[in-house]
């Protein structure tokens, strides 16, 4: 969906998590650099939620009055998406920009994490996957988490499992995950890294038993595509309602 309307189109402001590693930084940058390279025409800037800079509020204010679609680059929706990105527009008197989904669940993300299995060795059919993610201590994201195991599964089409599995705030992790399939006599079993950068999570998501292990998704074209979508989602979202 590309929306053609006169006037410069509304800045894409990507909101990160955000942290101290330099790795999961470049990471984000990466992403949105394949972002540009699909949008040549949207100004294309990036900020964080915590431990990096620049901070959602100091890019706010740099809009300095443009118009912008804000897009979190998480993976699930959760208290991020409820909570803070809407209190922070609030504050900076910007309530009425225009707050995109999350990036999943989608199809294009389950293809992304199908990409990185295969990148990692695993073949077509070779048994269960643990699908490996933050995890929450809210349930409408762990939900997201589990319909997107659903998602990658269907993708998959090879007729093994996809169990979602949390590397914090939830059960089971996926060192569990890999043991209890590894105790019911799935000798190959993989491990899907729902994660977007490499980094703390991404290191303990790797820590399992699993013969193979799929990298984070980083800077995956598919999911280039999923965050330029997510724009025009809500771009389009907010032209309905000014018409209506």
């Amino acid at each position: 969906m590309r929306l053609l309307t006169g006037g410069p189109a509304p800045v894409l402001l990507a909101v990160a998590h955000g942290s101290r590693s330099a790795a999961a930084g470049a990471a984000n940058h990466a992403l949105l650099d394949r972002v540009r390279a699909l949008r040549p025409e949207l100004d294309v800037r990036c900020c964080f939620l915590d431990l990096a800079r620049p901070a959602l509020p100091e890019a706010l204010a740099a809009l300095d009055g443009r118009p912008a679609v804000l897009v979190p680059l998480l993976l699930g929706g959760g208290y991020h998406l409820r909570v803070d990105l809407p209190q922070a527009l609030a504050a900076a008197g910007l309530a009425h920009l225009p707050l995109a989904r999350a990036l999943g669940p989608h199809p294009l993300l389950a293809a992304a994490l199908a990409d990185r299995l295969a990148a990692a060795g695993r073949p077509a059919g070779a048994g269960p996957v643990v699908l490996a993610a933050a995890g929450s201590s809210d349930p409408a994201a762990n939900a997201d988490t589990a319909r997107t195991a659903e998602l990658l599964a269907h993708h998959l089409a090879d007729g093994g499992p996809v169990v979602p599995a949390y590397l914090s705030a939830a059960r089971p992790t996926p060192r569990e995950a890999v043991a209890a399939l590894h105790a019911a006599g799935h000798r190959r079993v993989a491990v899907a890294t729902h994660l977007l950068a490499p980094g703390f999570f991404a290191d303990r998501a790797a820590a399992t038993p699993a013969r193979w292990t799929g990298a984070p998704l980083g800077s995956h074209s598919f999911l280039a595509r999923l965050v330029a979508h997510r724009y025009d989602e809500a771009r389009a979202g907010t032209l309905v309602g000014a018409a209506g």
